[in-house]
């Protein structure tokens, strides 16, 4: 496969034509963005509006230029993002909505509805077949289904178990209804005793009450568990582990398979940005916003999901680690600095999995912004 395009603007500006607001516009038809919308067509612009608490998700304002590009175009935008499998502010429609609305994500900011694709309490869910490995059939938000075209805007940070999140897990995660979501999830984390203290942390966050605190210890009932990894998330001690060696492959290949599903039939017709700035330890799931372990880098385009998260990987282990971060190792140039967040993570797992089910191509070409 030939490379990809992968368009590039750095976060440098000395001129009003650079300002954030002017790439954005640059980037989206430079890298084509415009040919993947259809005159009249629904266009769903996918992203993640953050949980309460949370502070690193793209900046409506950065959204509204997207949605004025697709509009140009001829499109009719909708931000759109799906309920969460977890308990949090954005479990239902409504809830998830307003937070939306608190982030900055409302008409007069963005210039475009809000809509949730998978409806009131994901149950609007579509079957999408895809004869994969892990599914012959996928669950996907029934309005991202729906969608003609769909541009998808993902600010590209580290995640507890795929590593990193960017294009492709905004896509397979993202895109799956609630249920979808579920059948990704399915690692299950055990409390390792002699690091616990019985903080109970993690029974405040877990969605079906499968953790208990039993002699100051937590115990996790792996019959209830669905496999969220909240507890996971907040646990201050690290505690509370998975099987890496058996568990994490095939939850990142389920995420691949559901990102091949979210764009079935529209794959010529979906387009991708990457934000790498503010880029933390922690999804934007998490209701805080950790120091970036990173500086920021800037904005990246593309038609590949694949091509951009590699080139997105890599731009973030070209860079020095900032001191003081949750960076345990691997500060210097070149190094994995997934691993040094997450020893156990083969983040690059998405790239290699992505292209050998034909998601996209791992071989890029980086454009620099002119």
């Amino acid at each position: 496969m030939s490379k990809q395009k992968v368009y590039f603007a750095n976060t440098r500006a000395r001129d009003p034509r650079d300002n954030t607001v002017s790439k954005i516009n640059r980037l989206f038809e430079s890298a084509g963005l415009g040919e993947t919308i259809r005159k009249d067509g629904l266009t769903a612009i996918k992203l993640h509006f953050g949980e309460l608490g949370n502070d690193s998700y793209i900046n409506p304002v950065f959204v509204r230029q997207v949605v004025d590009k697709v509009r140009a175009h001829g499109g009719k935008p909708f931000v759109t993002d799906s309920n969460t499998l977890y308990l949090g502010s954005r479990k239902n429609a409504v809830d998830h909505i307003e937070t939306a609305v608190l982030h900055g994500f409302d008409y007069s900011v963005v210039g475009a509805p809000v809509i949730i694709a998978d409806g009131l309490s994901g149950g609007n869910t579509k079957t999408v077949a895809i004869h994969k490995k892990h599914f012959e059939n996928v669950l996907i938000s029934g309005d991202i289904v729906a969608a003609e075209s769909m541009i998808v805007l993902s600010h590209f940070k580290g995640h507890e178990v795929a590593g990193f999140g960017g294009a492709i897990k905004n896509l397979g995660m993202g895109c799956a209804s609630t249920a979808g979501k579920q059948a990704q999830h399915g690692a299950r984390p055990i409390t390792i005793d002699e690091a616990c203290t019985g903080c109970g942390k993690c029974v405040h966050v877990c969605p079906e009450t499968a953790i208990t605190v039993r002699n100051e210890k937590s115990l996790i009932e792996r019959s209830k568990c669905i496999g969220c990894f909240e507890c996971m998330t907040i646990c201050p001690e690290r505690a509370i582990d998975i099987d890496w060696e058996t568990e994490t492959p095939p939850f990142i290949e389920r995420i691949v398979e559901y990102a091949v599903g979210a764009v079935q039939g529209k794959e010529s017709r979906t387009g991708y940005m990457n934000f790498l700035t503010h880029i933390t330890p922690d999804c934007d799931c998490v209701p805080w916003s950790d120091a970036p372990v990173v500086p920021d880098i800037g904005i990246l385009a593309s038609r590949d999901p694949v091509a951009i998260d590699a080139a997105s990987f890599d731009l973030v282990n070209g860079q020095l680690g900032n001191p003081g971060s949750m960076l345990l190792c691997n500060y210097h140039k070149g190094a994995d600095k997934f691993k040094g967040l997450r020893e156990n993570t083969d983040a690059y797992r998405q790239i290699r999995y992505g292209v050998e089910i034909g998601l996209g191509s791992s071989e890029y070409e980086l454009v620099p912004l002119e």
